[in-house]
């Protein structure tokens, strides 16, 4: 089974989100980087800069991997506050620790809220009915 820690939330497309009060930092699950393999490009959107809206749902970005290119979503609605560039200069960072590779940086917009999103046991269920 797919490391999953308990502090963080998680979506169906198999991102992860560490809410610190109305931010929220995203990446991609260690099941995500288990099933796309070696991770060798990370690139955003035009749309997903600094100071733009992103609704849930909303495709931020891609990751390519050896096998396969995959869209990267929004989990929650937010103003885009951060983008790590990291990620892309280094996108086998996402490969070695998947969970300190965050992605995008959100500020949960007016009346958003992360009540969507799974808990670590709840994305373990999820990830078992796979």
């Amino acid at each position: 089974m797919a490391n999953v820690p308990d502090e963080l939330l998680y979506s169906k497309d198999h991102e992860w989100a560490r809410v610190t009060g109305r931010r929220v930092r995203v990446g991609i699950t260690a099941h995500a980087v288990d099933q796309l393999g070696d991770v060798t490009l990370v690139g955003y959107e035009k749309a997903a800069k600094v100071g733009a809206s992103l609704a849930a749902g909303a495709v931020f970005g891609q990751v390519e991997s050896v096998k396969t290119v995959s869209d990267l979503y929004a989990p929650v609605s937010g103003v885009v506050v951060a983008l790590n560039d990291a990620a892309v200069d280094a996108p086998e960072s996402l490969n070695a620790g998947p969970y300190d590779a965050w992605l995008i940086e959100l500020e949960l917009a007016e009346g958003a809220s992360v009540e969507g999103l799974m808990n670590a046991s709840a994305y373990s269920a999820y990830l078992g009915s796979l």
